[in-house]
Formats: structure tokens, sequence, C-alpha cells
């Protein structure tokens, strides 16, 4: 009935990772989003966010709201508090305004920053407080 073939393509569609969260440039969310893996934010996010994964705000993403997640590879526009539990990284196209938590902090020539920022291991306690199952949705308000 089953063939070799199948229990194989079975067995690696287990194993395979969470697809990545993408909200495309044009599309605009007014709400709190909260997932468990990475995520991309090309377009405008008006609200909260919180990711156990990494975060990529492209070069036309906007985000305006408070920030939770483990890495993050910001090229777009943030007005927000921002709680990076490992490491920010702010490219040459980077506009930031707001209150920076991480535990490191890496910024190209070129990016802006006006905001506070504090640095070190205790910022390690930013996703601690989200619960596991609360992750596996994205919620849009």
């Amino acid at each position: 009935m089953f063939s070799k073939t199948s229990i194989k393509m079975a067995k690696t569609q287990e194993s395979t990772s969470p697809e990545i969260n993408i909200i495309q440039k044009g599309t605009e969310i007014t709400g709190k989003i909260i997932c468990a893996g990475d995520i991309r934010i090309d377009g405008v996010l008006n609200g909260s966010l919180s990711s156990q994964g990494k975060l990529v705000v492209g070069i036309s993403g906007v985000i305006e709201g408070d920030i939770t997640c483990k890495n993050a590879d910001v090229s777009g526009n943030i007005n927000a508090k921002i709680n990076v539990e490992e490491l920010l990284q702010l490219k040459s196209t980077a506009n930031i305004v707001g209150e920076i938590n991480a535990s490191k902090l890496s910024i190209e020539p070129g990016a802006n920053f006006s905001g506070t920022c504090n640095m070190g291991n205790d910022n390690k306690k930013s996703l601690n407080g989200i619960k596991r199952e609360t992750l596996q949705e994205v919620q849009l308000v």
C-alpha cells in the first residue's frame, strides 16, 4: 500500500521548520501580532509584536508600537520600545526612535537612532513572560 518513498516523504515533512511570517509592502495592520517563529515586516504595523524568533524589518517596513523578539535585523523605520533578547542589528537605512533594550547591538554607518539604549544580559528576561501556547498563533485585531 505504501512505498518506501511515501514513508520518506512523510518523515521529511514532519521535520521541516515553521514558515516565516511575512507582512508584505502595501499591507497595514493595526493590532497585536504574537508568533513563535520568524517574521518579516515590509508593510506597516501599528501595534505590538512578540516573537520568539527573528524579526526582520525591510526598507519599506514601519513599526509603531512595542517589540519583543529574540533577534532583530532592521532596515526600515521603527518608533517603538524594542526588547531584543540577543542581537539587534541596525542596517544603514534604519531609522529608530524609542527605547532599545538588547544584549548586543550592531549599528552600521548611516543608521539613525534617537532615544535610549540599555545593553547587557538582563535583557534575556524579555521573552520569559510569553507563554509558548500563546505564541502558536498569530492574532490580528
